[in-house]
């Protein structure tokens, strides 16, 4: 099948050969007919699988013919995060360039002045994240009665996330008729409950089991000690040597702190995640792209908005908590039929999250053990702490200078001559101390001395 058996536009057409496309991907090939015939669609597609082009290209030859009116959009595609949001924007200029579309992209971090005046002059495709969609509105900048295409993108990813309040607020500013397409990776019960309520007898199009993995990615699992986390990440580079690998971290304060370390100890690498300001963000991803930076430490404000053809491998420094998340960080390797590598560095406590990373992908991930690093199993495996196999050889580099870039602690050690123990948590993570603390007042701890028989029979007479 080709993509000019859909029927599209010859301007399409041309503008999908220039960008090298020449046959549609099965998620293209069975959801372009559906949109084109108008009907909602409910799609479920791991990443890397086409889905983007499988929205817009329909959506490009349905709004062909029509203008848009002031603050009117005539379509809304709403995206999880800044980048997808930019990315698929990206898209519509590739896919449209011979077609008389106006678009506007409605996200953080840019100004509302150049926002509003683009949507002044008229848009045929709106493109933004809720948040800052709720914004514009409220500021009475953008009007929904004239959206005939509705496009929920990455919706499980808008679950994590905490948008699903804002997609049913935004959803009831819609008009009734349209068309709505609703897509996502993974769909567990809640994302199926939105389902059902937004969509209209919608085809449901499938072209994987949800939560798979690609089948050209190599999946390791590397279980290590605590304090050897960024040793192990090291040693993994210089074992590997990729060309280019995206490096994906539970919080944004371990994205700094890795990202410290690669580069004192001579690695090039950047950083991406929710507190940089989003012009640093897209120079910071267009520096990855180009190949300034191959490594680049993220947190998953990056897992479903870098789109790179090429990328040759995927290493989680922390297990992601959501066994979602797993999928979708692993998922930006092995993209379009490629091949590609994922590792993931586990310590002794995360046998319960790798545990549902299994259940989810329904797959066993091999062990890999680093030379000079002690292995471990994970607790829950071992009924306990976790166990090291095998002995530990001597180190690379002395220990003092391997955890050099770690987080200073400040206070003296725990009785008994024991150091505090070591988190990957800051202390400012503890909850506080709430009442007297480890502090008692003297007068508490005073003995309570028994009254004698007269003082008995007063405090007696003036209780009665």
């Amino acid at each position: 099948m080709t993509f000019a058996s859909f029927g599209l536009k010859p301007e399409i057409l041309r503008a999908v050969s220039d960008v090298g496309y020449t046959e549609p991907t099965p998620i293209q090939e069975r959801a372009i007919p559906v949109i084109l015939q108008g009907r909602d669609v409910l799609g479920i597609a791991q990443t890397g699988t086409g889905k983007t082009a499988g929205f817009t290209l329909p959506m490009i030859d349905a709004l062909a013919n029509g203008r848009a009116r002031a603050r009117m959009p005539r379509s809304l595609i709403l995206e999880p995060t800044r980048e997808l949001a930019a990315q698929v924007a990206e898209n519509f200029e590739l896919y449209g360039k011979y077609e008389r579309l106006n678009y506007a992209l409605l996200i953080g971090g840019e100004r509302f002045e150049e926002q509003s005046r683009k949507l002044d002059r008229g848009v045929d495709v709106l493109i933004a994240t809720p948040g800052r969609m709720l914004d514009l509105f409220e500021r009475g900048k953008v009007l929904l009665a004239d959206v005939r295409i509705l496009v929920i993108d990455e919706a499980d990813r808008m679950l994590d996330m905490g948008f699903i309040p804002d997609i049913e607020r935004i959803v009831g500013l819609l008009p009734r008729t349209r068309q709505t397409l609703f897509f996502s990776a993974t769909m567990p019960p809640e994302i199926r409950r939105l389902a059902d309520s937004f969509l209209d007898n919608p085809e449901s199009i499938m072209v994987s089991r949800p939560a798979t993995t690609a089948e050209g990615v190599d999946q390791r699992l590397l279980v290590v000690p605590t304090p050897d986390k960024r040793e192990a990440l090291r040693q993994l580079l210089r074992q590997e040597t990729p060309e280019n690998a995206l490096i994906f971290c539970n919080r944004k304060r371990d994205v700094e702190v890795v990202y410290r370390s690669l580069n004192r100890h001579g690695f090039t690498a950047g950083r991406l995640h929710g507190d940089m300001v989003q012009a640093v963000r897209t120079e910071t991803l267009d520096g990855f792209k180009r190949g300034e930076v191959s490594l680049l430490v993220c947190s998953d404000v990056a897992a479903r908005g870098i789109d790179i053809a090429d990328l040759a491998c995927v290493i989680n420094f922390d297990v992601p908590i959501n066994a979602e998340d797993y999928v979708h960080r692993i998922g930006r390797t092995g993209r379009a039929g490629r091949s590609g590598k994922a590792f993931t560095i586990a310590t002794a406590d995360d046998g319960r999250f790798v545990a549902a990373i299994k259940r989810l992908i329904d797959k066993e991930i091999p062990k890999l053990d680093l030379e000079g690093l002690a292995a471990m199993e994970f607790a829950a495996e071992e009924g306990g702490r976790g166990r090291r196999r095998g002995r530990k050889t001597d180190r690379s580099e002395p220990r003092g200078k391997a955890d050099a870039d770690a987080p200073r602690r400040s206070g003296p050690p725990e009785s008994g001559g024991r150091k505090r123990r070591h988190r990957q948590e800051d202390p400012e993570d503890d909850p506080p101390v709430v009442g007297l603390g480890d502090h008692v007042p003297a007068f508490l701890m005073r003995p309570v001395r028994p009254k004698r028989a007269g003082q008995r029979a007063e405090a007696d007479a003036d209780a009665g």
